[in-house]
């Protein structure tokens, strides 16, 4: 829908689907408090609907720096979460979740690409290099329903090697290990690496740029909003000062996107010529991950999609962190045979996942949505398929919640499940709050108990 004719009207309802076009540009709107008679993407009308983001973290990590000792409201956070601080109280821990599916199950070694491939699927994967199996995955079920009513059902991003063939793990495919989310039984999809082909994809109008077409833009230094330019100004003479000051705030956030894109591939120009980088994957994580990230809170913000999962380095992965003075590859570190220095190397490699995520959530955090935040109408999964690496352990999965789901969620606190308790089962429940109704989910042996409870 154009921004134009009586939407403008200063006191009329603006339709909750404007979009300010332009040429080769379509943003979509924040919800502004101009759209609230006329919001209905909700179950409640009046108010913003739930949204839901897996954040998944490979290898494991040093659970004595994950879990607490204790139970109930959160107090200081452990090591590994430390840096969510500021934000504990939108934080729910949750203890004892299990993928049994990703145990060994007669079917031998192969850790990595089962705990990923049954991650959201809660089923036990087909061990084949060829002759890929698995299920739908839980975000794929609720894309289905949710999407009907957003211009993407769903978005899957990572930033770390996609290949969809060949073994990435003892006897398994690539395609288990390189994508959470799967279309069906032998369809996976893959994430999105590069934060232009992602930004495009959001704000373009569905025609890719070519690479000439791209060096254009960058050479006229023009921004995406220079093509909305004239429907943006008929949009705020007609919004009240709070709505102009968040409107403003959501197309700065988009600039600001765009400037992060055009230093990436500034510095990706001064880079070995030889070095195969897609154009706009900035080499440093830190960025990348801010680059994706920041992407995700947009598209949340304009209600784009209401799932999304991203893949932050995939299962296995042998990426170095130097910048955080650890050159040893990731994967091969978690196998430390309990030696204190490489414990010490994956607790800070573990820090430093979570340091990046608390920047996202510090977004989340601070962009309002009617009488809330943004991240009050989500629930942001953080976690990982294994818990200790070392031994490939498929129980106590490392899990934090952030966000209360549309209020339907009491954060701020640490609960622990019974031993073996199916994290299947918290997907039954998330699905509840994103309108989806299963009785049975993967290895579920009923909804996860707790989450709206003192």
């Amino acid at each position: 829908m154009n921004p134009r004719g009586p939407a403008f009207v200063t006191g009329a309802a603006l339709p909750r689907r404007s979009i300010l076009r332009g040429i080769g540009a379509a943003i979509g709107l924040p919800f502004l408090d101009a759209m609230a008679p006329a919001f209905a993407a909700s179950s409640v009308p009046g108010k913003p609907p739930v949204r839901m983001a897996f954040f998944y973290v490979p290898n494991g990590v040093i659970m004595d720096s994950w879990n607490t000792d204790y139970t109930g409201p959160l107090q200081s956070l452990p090591r590994a979460l430390k840096a969510l601080e500021p934000y504990k109280q939108d934080i729910l821990q949750i203890g004892n979740l299990t993928h049994n599916t990703g145990r060994a199950l007669l079917d031998g070694s192969g850790d990595h690409g089962r705990c990923c491939g049954s991650y959201l699927t809660g089923v036990q994967v087909k061990k084949s290099v060829v002759e890929i199996k698995s299920s739908v995955s839980f975000d794929q079920i609720v894309a289905k329903e949710a999407g009907k009513q957003t211009r993407f059902p769903s978005l899957e991003l990572g930033m770390d090697d996609a290949r969809q063939a060949g073994e990435c793990d003892t006897g398994y495919s690539c395609a288990y290990t390189n994508n959470l989310a799967w279309r069906s039984e032998t369809q996976p999809l893959p994430p999105i690496l590069n934060p232009r082909a992602l930004f495009e994809r959001m704000f373009g109008t569905g025609r890719a740029m070519t690479a000439e077409q791209r060096a254009q833009q960058m050479k006229d230094r023009r921004s995406i909003l220079d093509f909305v330019s004239e429907g943006t100004r008929q949009l705020e003479s007609g919004l009240g000062p709070s709505d102009r000051r968040k409107l403003d705030e959501y197309l700065s956030s988009i600039r600001e996107v765009e400037r992060q894109l055009e230093v990436a591939e500034k510095d990706n120009s001064q880079i070995d010529p030889h070095m195969d980088k897609p154009y706009g994957v900035p080499a440093d994580f830190s960025e990348h991950f801010k680059l994706m990230s920041s992407m995700i809170a947009i598209a949340f913000q304009a209600d784009l999609t209401r799932v999304v999962t991203f893949l932050i380095t995939r299962e296995g992965s042998q990426r170095p962190y130097r910048e955080i003075g650890i050159a040893d590859g990731h994967h091969p570190l978690t196998h430390h045979r309990n030696h204190a220095e490489l414990m010490e190397k994956v607790r800070k490699i573990n820090e430093y996942h979570v340091q990046q995520f608390a920047g996202f959530v510090e977004k989340m955090k601070s962009s309002r949505e009617g009488d809330r935040s943004l991240l009050d109408n989500c629930m942001i999964v953080y976690g990982a398929g294994l818990s200790d690496g070392n031994a490939h352990l498929h129980e106590d999965l490392p899990t934090i919640i952030v966000g209360r789901g549309g209020n339907t969620i009491k954060s701020g606190r640490r609960i622990v499940a019974r031993r073996e308790t199916p994290m299947c089962n918290l997907f039954l429940s998330m699905m509840e709050r994103m309108g989806v109704h299963m009785e049975r989910f993967g290895d579920s042996t009923g909804r996860f108990q707790g989450l709206d409870l003192a």
